[in-house]
Parts: C-alpha cells; structure tokens; sequence
C-alpha cells in the first residue's frame, strides 16, 4: 500500500532531500547534491523563487518504507502574467513501480485541477536556471551538478501513465582540442573590427559581481522568445550570484561589450564538480569542501553552462571572440574533455554555432506532459 506525506517540518524536508541517497547507493553515475544546499533551494525564506512560486513536497512510502518522493509548483509569473496555465512538477525520484509514481504524479494533477489549470509538465523546477528533463539515453555516463540523474525506467513510468514528451533535449561533448583556432581567430579579429567590440576577461571573483546583474538582465533578454521561459526577477539575481558564482572560476567567464561599454554577451563555463560531489558525499564538512576546491582549481573536464548574445547581435560571428578567449583558457588551463549543458533538440541555431567542433551526443532528456 502507497501512502503520501507532505513534507514539511525540516526534519521532513532532510528525508525528502536524502531520499535519492538510498536510492542511487549502488549507482556509479549518480552526482548526490549538498543537502545544505538542496535545503536552502526548498527554504521559502533563503529561495526568492518562492516569491513567485508555490510548491508542496510530497513523499511517498510503501509499506512504511520511504519510496518516491515530487515537488509539485506553481509558478505565478508563468500562469498569472505569461497566461500559462501549467502545473510544474519536479525533484520526481522514485523505486521501480508504477503505484507509486502514479500516486505521486496523481497528487499533482489534483492541485493542477484544483487551482484550475490546463496541463502538468516535468520534471523542471522553479526557473530557467533550474534543472530540466528526465534522461532517458546516457544512463552510463555521469551526471553533473546542473543535471538531474534518473534510472532508464522512469521513461516507461511516464509513458505507462499516459504522459507525452513535450520538449527534448541534447547534451553533447567535444575534446577541448576540436577548438581549432584555424574556425575562428581570424573571424574574432574581424567581427571585433566590424561591430567596435571589445572582450573581458576576468581574474578575480570580485571583479565580475559589479557586472553580473547586468548578465542576467542579458540572459532575460537573450531567452524571452522560448515559449517556456520565466525571467529572472531582481530577487533571484541577488540569490543566483550568490549560490553560482563562487563556484565558478572568474577565468571561466567571459564578457563581450560594445563600443559603449554595454554588455552584449555572455559565456559561463564550470569545471566538472561530478566527481567532487561524489567524494563529498552531500557534505561540506569535513572534507567535501575540499574535494570541491581542489576540483574548482584542476578538474581538466568543464560544461559550457550558458551562453548568452543580444538578440541584435546573434547570426553575426560574436561566439568566434567567445571561443577565441576560452582557447586561450583552456590551453593555459590544459582542458581535456568539454560537455554541453542541455540544449532543446529543436534549437538549430545552437547546432550551428558548434558545428565545427564536431561534437557528439551523448546524453537526451526530455519533459513530459499531461492534460488535466
């Protein structure tokens, strides 16, 4: 028998975020969170996403025994101002049996109907910035930080209970050395020269926060025509820079501006942190925040997080100053192996700005929908 808890004391929010702990034990593949951290992304006081959004945390026991666990969420700003009528779920885990997902995903379809709203769809969390999809081809490559990892049978969970993809996604990778300088040097002298642009570069921390709101005003205006994006509040800009950018070596960002010295594009890379967080365990201390540390300063693996071009000058050569810089990094650096965050199958425009460096799939996900 399948019986649902909503989670929300802290000690009920610890077992909600420690239950893929038991479920990925014997997973080599999996990358556990901080639980501090995933804490403080369910704390309505410390997540200015709350300011915008609501969401429940149910988990579900089978037997007594702990057995899946969703966060159902309703942001506002999508349904009030975008006129989205969609139930978000995401944060879905659970053991191989469709009782149990069908009561958790059900849970969901009753607050959808309840607040009177179209579809549900997921996995996603509160932002763009978020998590997205489930995978379903890559199960034996290692997930990362910005990713959520799931067993090959949550697709058929999904599809059992009569859910459809709705968006699909891409991960791709690259060795660092098909970053040929011969695809772009040139192109970066002259695109610099046509448009009067000039790169930053950056070699400490402190000297990216001055400027990091106006990334993010950038990010708003890069993604405001995907159908599925919710911008970034003020709010959530403070909380980003602070939750993001310590973990991000300053060298890795990289800034394009104009002849006014205005800010019209963007690039974030991260080291790979997938091996880090598995050492630490979902611990800071004692040692997880070393592991951390020592994987910010030598991991030679990174993930191209985002990539963000004023919509006046994409199509327009501006990636060949990005990539330009980020050769010089990465050689001095000694980079091996780059990874793609997802990217929507459909976005051809993505495909042709990494063309040339042949990249290759290794990862799909996608979202599911269900109408209510």
């Amino acid at each position: 028998m399948v019986t649902l808890k909503e989670a929300v004391s802290k000690a009920e929010l610890k077992r909600f975020v420690t239950f893929p702990f038991s479920l990925y034990r014997d997973s080599p593949y999996w990358v556990p969170p901080i639980i501090s951290d995933e804490l403080g992304t369910f704390d309505k006081s410390k997540n200015p996403s709350f300011q915008h959004a609501k969401a429940w945390f149910f988990m579900a026991y089978k037997d007594g025994k702990p057995a899946g666990r969703i966060v159902a969420i309703i942001n506002k700003t999508e349904v009030d101002q975008q006129k989205v009528s969609k139930m978000r779920f995401g944060w879905f885990d659970f053991i191989d049996d469709t009782e149990v997902s069908e009561a958790l995903l059900n849970k969901v379809i009753a607050i959808g109907k309840e607040h009177k709203l179209e579809f549900t769809e997921g996995p996603v969390g509160f932002t763009n910035l978020d998590k997205v999809g489930v995978l379903t081809e890559g199960f034996d490559h290692i997930g990362s930080m910005v990713t959520w990892y799931n067993y090959a049978y949550y697709k058929d969970h999904y599809e059992r209970l009569g859910f459809k993809k709705e968006k699909g996604y891409v991960e791709n990778k690259f060795p660092a050395k098909n970053a040929d300088p011969k695809l772009f040097t040139r192109l970066n002298d002259l695109i610099k020269r046509r448009y009067n642009l000039k790169e930053v570069n950056f070699s400490r921390t402190s000297e990216i926060m001055p400027m990091a709101d106006k990334m993010f005003d950038l990010f708003n205006t890069t993604y405001a025509s995907l159908s599925s994006f919710v911008p970034i509040s003020e709010v959530q800009k403070a909380y980003f820079k602070k939750k993001y950018i310590s973990f991000i070596n300053p060298e890795y960002i990289k800034f394009i501006l104009d002849s006014e010295d205005k800010l019209i594009a963007f690039a974030i890379v991260m080291p790979s942190f997938s091996r880090a967080l598995q050492k630490a365990k979902g611990k800071l201390f004692p040692f997880g925040a070393y592991h951390l540390l020592q994987a910010k300063k030598k991991n030679k693996d990174v993930y191209f997080y985002l990539i963000g071009i004023h919509p006046e000058y994409q199509n327009k050569g501006v990636t060949a100053i990005i990539f330009n810089e980020y050769h010089k990094t990465f050689s001095e650096k000694k980079v091996n192996m780059c990874y793609r965050t997802p990217e929507l199958e459909d976005n051809i425009a993505i495909r042709q700005m990494w063309k040339h460096f042949e990249p290759k799939i290794y990862k799909r996900r996608c979202t599911y929908r269900k109408n209510l």
